[in-house]
């Protein structure tokens, strides 16, 4: 991850904990806790459970590197919440990043991100 990116993404750090915040990831997307650990692949209990804290920083690792590549290149964080949600990724029948993430795609929203920035589908 380039050193930028991990700038970035440390916008999404827990000022209390050394863990990713929910709290602000939820607010930024506006979903509640129970669609965001759905959105991750965990509990919902588990966001909130201290024992959970690093498999939910686990899980969303790549949903805050997606948010913070997504800001870098639409200029702010809440362009890049709309692109996550509402925006069809080309090639993938009309879905979202969000849709994606839920199936467990992170990867392949990565992968799109960085063909964008290096300009392969500009």
């Amino acid at each position: 991850m380039p050193n930028a990116l991990n700038m970035a993404a440390t916008g999404f750090a827990d000022e209390r904990s050394p863990f990713l915040s929910v709290g602000r990831v939820t607010a930024l997307l506006g979903v509640t806790n129970s669609e965001l650990a759905k959105l991750i692949g965990v509990a919902r209990n588990t966001l909130a459970a201290k024992s959970g804290a690093r498999k939910v920083d686990q899980a969303l690792s790549p949903v805050v590197r997606i948010l913070a590549m997504a800001a870098e290149m639409a200029g702010d964080e809440s362009r890049a919440a709309i692109w996550f949600k509402h925006q069809p990724i080309p090639g993938w029948a009309g879905k979202t990043a969000y849709d994606l993430v839920s199936e467990g795609k992170s990867d392949k929203v990565l992968a799109y991100l960085e063909a964008v920035r290096s300009g392969v589908y500009a």
